[in-house]
């Protein structure tokens, strides 16, 4: 009777799981198959009545093609007076300030401005205030260094954050407005708005593109940035090997198969909120509103002597490191604010078809990618457990060996399965076949860039639409190593960060998480001195400088 019942518990599973497949996979080819369409928005006939946008752009460290994603800020299509950007730095020796520096002097017409954190702590201008204030901050990297750049913001404006290593099209600002606030065009039916908006993320290997192409170099569409501090690798520091790039390759189909059915079915169906953080959209207003009446509550029930000032709108989740969920499911949770102008009616969390939150990434190795994604999984078991849990069994292979063992196991599917061990790996592979097929078409679909708008010649190639004739980016025999690989490592990958530990490297740090989801960064004890451990990164995983960051720690006291 057991395992009958674990038998149909495995069938059940592999439906489950083939259903959400199928509504991610319908509704990727029934969104990201055309151009969407100019943003409603843009035909207000006052500017007065567009929504001021502020885009916060977090930088650290070199990225590739740092200067073309940095750009495609100021080449968005909304009022240049409705648009500031701005732009965050640790400090001005990070080696992205010099881009951030050009890229803002090569559009002088826009309102856009530079945030050094080092430099806005009020230690540098004698603000005693702003001071006291960062101390009160938790140890997120990330939100430390946007934390100046979102006080600064309009309180009534639209907070775009977009991570500096992502590239967008002209018409996405615009689009997740409409989306956001539930604009339509005339003679359309109104829209419901949406707390928050969000895209679906693809990463590009352009080390793979430039290895294919034999050239040593990347290549790209002219860049306005050609100088020696361009982000471009010269062709001795370009990997030539396989090894030196095999991880981009990884994490290229990963976003563009298995985590893209997922990403768009669960937000298709709307049950919960799942969000990557590279490109979001939310009302600042509603945020503050919401951390301020949290922050308040949680003042009042804190013993007198941890009572402090309350951090409010991002600032409140400095002490996470999953910041980008937990906003998203705060403004998910929470009843909608009694505030004016306010909508009455929202739906949750809104993702905008049609447009992708391109990514090019360089220089990424296997060992890259294993951290990269055992970063992401430890942090995400604390804060959505139960699908950190039960993620090995969305995988091509876990769920294909279940779904093969119910079939050939369960009584009223066994004699005509067959219910002998080459019955069920003839079933095995057979699913398997189905997954990868299925998952290679994705690939194709978005790496085809029929969604990308071009206009001018501006667009890097990476973003370009493949050429006519050209059906794939890869050569389908090189995508299906990538993809085997991929799928090989997931189960190695996710035991590793749910029963390895529970410490992550970000930027240049270690933290470790608690359960309460609240981060708390390790500190090693030399000669008398607290230093920070600094470990080697390459820019790739979110959040991560380039290059290898050392540490001078000669004895490690746990």
């Amino acid at each position: 009777m057991s395992t009958e019942i674990v038998a149909a518990v495995c069938i059940a599973w592999y439906i489950f799981i083939a259903c959400v497949c199928g509504i991610g996979y319908a509704c990727l080819f029934l969104h990201y198959r055309l151009k969407p369409s100019e943003a409603a928005v843009l035909s207000f006939k006052s500017t007065e009545d567009i929504p001021h946008v502020t885009v916060i752009r977090p930088c650290k460290g070199l990225e590739p093609y740092l200067y073309e994603c940095l750009a495609s800020t100021f080449k968005q299509h909304y009022p240049r007076d409705r648009l500031a950007i701005f732009f965050c730095v640790s400090s001005r020796s990070d080696p992205a300030y010099e881009i951030v520096d050009k890229v803002i002097r090569d559009y002088p017409d826009h309102n856009a401005r530079i945030f050094v954190e080092e430099e806005d702590d009020g230690l540098a201008n004698g603000d005693e205030d702003e001071h006291n204030y960062r101390k009160l901050l938790g140890p997120n990297p990330k939100i430390r260094n946007m934390s100046k750049a979102y006080r600064e913001a309009d309180k009534n404006s639209l907070i775009w954050i977009l991570d500096c290593n992502v590239w967008v099209g002209r018409g996405v600002c615009g689009r997740m407005v409409d989306r956001l606030c539930g604009f339509t065009r005339d003679g359309q039916p109104s829209a419901t708005p949406y707390k928050l908006v969000h895209h679906l993320p693809v990463s590009i290997d352009v080390d793979a593109i430039s290895v294919a192409n034999g050239s040593g170099r990347k290549l790209t569409a002219a860049s306005s940035y050609d100088s020696g501090t361009s982000t471009r690798h010269s062709a001795s520091t370009c990997p030539t090997t396989t090894s030196q790039y095999a991880g981009g390759r990884l994490e290229e189909v990963f976003l563009s198969s298995s985590h893209a059915k997922m990403y768009v079915a669960i937000n298709a169906v709307a049950v919960a909120p799942c969000i990557l953080g590279k490109s979001t959209m939310f009302r600042r207003s509603h945020l503050d509103y919401l951390t301020s009446h949290r922050a308040l509550a949680e003042q009042k029930l804190a013993p007198p002597s941890e009572t402090t000032e309350a951090s409010t709108g991002i600032d409140f989740f400095s002490h996470n490191i999953c910041e980008d969920h937990l906003i998203g499911d705060m403004l998910w949770e929470s009843a909608l604010p009694n505030l004016p102008d306010f909508p009455r009616t929202m739906r949750n969390h809104g993702l905008v078809f049609g447009d992708l939150a391109i990514q090019p990434i360089s220089s990424m190795s296997v060992g890259n990618y294993v951290s990269r994604r055992v970063r992401w999984l430890r942090v995400r078991k604390f804060t959505v457990p139960v699908a950190t849990l039960v993620e090995p069994g969305t995988e091509s292979m876990l769920c294909s060996a279940m779904g093969s063992y119910g079939l050939t196991t369960l009584d009223a599917t066994k004699q005509w399965a067959g219910n002998t061990w080459s019955a069920l790996l003839c079933w095995w592979f057979l699913s398997v076949l189905c997954w990868m097929a299925v998952d290679w078409t994705v690939f194709v679909l978005l790496h085809s860039g029929q969604t990308v708008e071009i206009e001018s010649d501006d667009v890097p190639t990476f973003a370009r639409p493949l050429s006519t004739g050209v059906k794939a980016r890869r050569k389908f025999t090189t995508w299906l190593v990538a993809w085997l690989g991929r799928e090989a490592l997931a189960l190695p990958i996710w035991s590793w960060a749910i029963w390895g530990g529970t410490s992550v490297t970000w930027r240049d740090g270690r933290y470790w998480v608690g359960l309460d989801m609240r981060v708390h960064e390790i500190k090693d004890k030399c000669n008398g001195e607290m230093t920070k451990v600094k470990a080697e990164t390459n820019g790739h995983a979110k959040g991560t400088m380039n290059g290898i960051a050392t540490a001078t720690v000669k004895k490690r006291i746990d």
